[in-house]
């Protein structure tokens, strides 16, 4: 997130949960659905915000645990550039994902 007034990057800060410039001191509430944690690698903090599978595309799959018929879908090249692309369901129902390597 860039700050409103200096247009410099904000940074979460988990104990206010607000963004914080570190420029000029402006904070923003972070909101709901979010929440900051810290990252495992770096220590560092981030913002951790809620999926974003309303805005994913729908397609008619069959999920193999709950047996619902509907999808969300995305496409990850997984492996070498000269490889096709997997294609990585979610069901709608129960959330369940698997993959379809074409």
């Amino acid at each position: 997130m860039f700050c409103p007034n200096c247009k410099r990057l904000m940074r979460p800060d988990g104990a206010a949960r607000v963004w914080r410039c570190g420029s000029c001191g402006t904070t923003v509430p972070l909101g709901p659905g979010k929440e900051v944690g810290r990252s495992a690698p770096t220590g560092r903090e981030v913002a951790v915000v809620e999926t974003r599978t309303a805005t994913l595309p729908k397609t008619e799959e069959l999920c193999p645990k709950c047996g619902n018929g509907e999808a969300y879908w995305v496409l990850r090249q997984t492996r070498g550039a000269d490889e096709p692309e997997t294609r990585i369901f979610e069901c709608t129902k129960c959330g369940h994902k698997w993959r379809e390597y074409q």
